[in-house]
């Protein structure tokens, strides 16, 4: 049981933090990445601070990690410059460079990027809260993501190597850039979320702007080198900055291509709206969910209690794939409930280095605020706080409340709170759940939790028009990286995997021509000679 007690004690001291875990000093970042070259920032900079406080005679302390660069829309547009002409209208290097060179290029920032995997874990705790084995976790699967990327370019350019013979026309088909890309990822997932977009963008040839998250953004820094020395001039710059003074103006102009946003569907949509030439931009778009978990009467309960806690409260609920609203039926709603605070009291709070810990402090500035006011206004339209401690909180922690019954009337039905909050919502008849589904602004993913198969399959049959992805027995994921990612509604736009990115980043290109004796002698001495890019048929190992 969580009590105000044991949370006074949450915060260590700075001696009571492990040494390879305890911040060093803060760092005053000053570059950014730009035409090749780290540039300094003479002007204001942001101050980070950690989600973390410190215990002190003075009280609480919250840990000051450093500051970065705040540029301005000029700072941001010359970055944009350097992307532009590094791509030269399809004609610059980088797009014109032969697949395996391009390969061989992000295969050298992978040597170059696995060499910082402690700095970058550390700073991905200190920075938004995930603890360490997460943290490890992501930085891993990230360095996977890349060689899979790899991996699934080379049989790409493999099955393309060929040449297709349609009703007298001879033609090869291959994969191109599109253009400029501006590369934006969410704080949750600062290195994951945002390289399953930026490096399918660079490896099929685009060149890229790319600002880090609003949290987790000092935790680039230790990469930049590696950008900046394993990719040729203009390919990738990286620019920091608050995003109305930095952002609006990068697609105000026009020139962005592409663009791969993971936020709010009111964020991506007020960018694109800046856009002058909508039709000729491509947008990659992972926004808002309120995945829904329904727990049929014929069930698992402990499989269905175990598999919603890890996914509500997987790094505190602050996940787009998190559970963010349980549909429980009568007739096991106080089991699933009390197995589910059972289970709940297991979970550890603490510090991200703690061996164990489950619950951490919360990033965002205001958010223990903002699940209060959605907690009280539950409350006080008749919903309870199930567990025990449910809503206590302290500084930057929040911890969690199991909330039943939870209804239409109140916010946290509709609004997604990414966060440590469980709604719960009993129901009698399943076309109450169904008709939640039908009508949600939302389609991402959703859970399925029961062992009848005719209920099972009436279900499949009735949400697989509506979300993304159906989970059966399990909690809503992202992975594995191979399976589709996207969602319907205003929960995407596109669909991500290792598969898929490299083709939203592309587009397919054909040369034709008809099949007869001089056209094939001149289509096998361009490929003898080696004097196309395009026009190969290289078989990639």
């Amino acid at each position: 049981m969580t009590t105000q007690h044991n949370l006074d004690a949450l915060f260590p001291t700075l001696a009571e933090i492990p040494e390879p875990y305890r911040p060093g000093a803060p760092i005053e970042q000053r570059d950014y990445l730009v035409n090749g070259q780290l540039v300094r920032w003479d002007g204001p900079l942001a101050s980070v601070r950690s989600p973390v406080f410190l215990a002190t005679e003075q009280g609480d302390q919250q840990v000051l990690l450093g500051s970065t660069p705040l540029l301005d829309a000029d700072a941001a547009l010359a970055a944009l410059d350097a992307a532009v002409a590094a791509y030269d209208h399809g004609q610059g290097a980088w797009p014109t460079l032969r697949v395996a060179e391009r390969i061989q290029h992000v295969e050298a920032f992978l040597v170059r990027m696995r060499e910082q995997r402690t700095a970058v874990v550390k700073l991905l705790m200190w920075e938004i809260g995930k603890n360490l084995k997460d943290s490890e976790k992501e930085f891993d699967r990230t360095c996977d993501y890349i060689v899979d990327t790899i991996e699934a370019l080379k049989e790409l350019d493999r099955r393309s190597s060929r040449f297709e013979l349609e009703q007298g026309t001879l033609g090869q088909i291959r994969r191109v850039p599109l253009g400029v890309a501006l590369c934006m990822g969410p704080f949750n997932y600062p290195l994951n979320e945002t390289f399953t977009t930026l490096i399918p963008a660079l490896i099929m040839g685009n060149t890229v702007v790319f600002k880090p998250a609003k949290f987790g953004v000092l935790l680039i820094r230790p990469l930049l080198e590696a950008f900046r020395d394993s990719f040729p001039a203009g390919v990738i710059n990286i620019i920091y900055g608050r995003g109305r003074d930095t952002v609006s103006a990068l697609m105000a102009s026009g020139k962005v291509d592409v663009f791969a946003f993971i936020g709010t569907n009111k964020g991506a949509s007020d960018l694109k709206k800046l856009h002058p030439r909508p039709h000729r931009l491509r947008a990659a778009l992972g926004l808002d969910a309120k995945n829904p978990g329904i727990v049929l009467p014929q069930v698992d309960l402990d499989n269905a209690v175990s598999e919603a806690i890890t996914g509500a409260l997987s790094f505190n609920g602050q996940r787009c794939t998190a559970l963010k609203i349980l549909f429980v039926h009568e007739d096991v709603l106080q089991p699933f409930l009390d197995k589910f605070c059972a289970k709940l009291a297991q979970l550890k709070p603490g510090m991200p280095w703690d061996a164990g810990v489950a619950l951490t402090p919360l990033p965002e500035p205001g958010k223990v605020d903002f699940l209060n006011g959605l907690l009280a206004d539950a409350v006080e339209k008749g919903a309870r706080v199930i567990n025990p401690g449910g809503g206590a909180h302290r500084e930057s922690f929040f911890y969690p409340a199991l909330l039943s019954p939870v209804t239409p009337q109140m916010r946290l039905y509709h609004e997604e709170q990414f966060g440590p909050l469980i709604p719960v919502v009993p129901y009698r008849e399943v076309e109450e759940v169904i008709d939640y589904v039908l009508h949600s602004d939302f389609g991402q993913q959703l859970s399925l939790f029961g062992n009848d198969s005719a209920q099972i399959g009436r279900l499949v049959d009735a949400f697989a028009n509506q979300v993304g992805r159906i989970n059966i027995n399990a909690q809503c994921q992202r992975g594995p990286d191979n399976f589709p990612f996207n969602g319907r509604k205003n929960s995407a736009e596109g669909t991500l995997s290792v598969h898929d990115a490299l083709r939203t980043f592309s587009i397919r290109t054909l040369v034709a021509t008809k099949f007869q004796a001089d056209n094939k002698a001149l289509i096998s001495e361009i490929i003898r000679n080696r004097e196309s890019s395009f026009l190969t048929t290289d078989y990639i190992f």
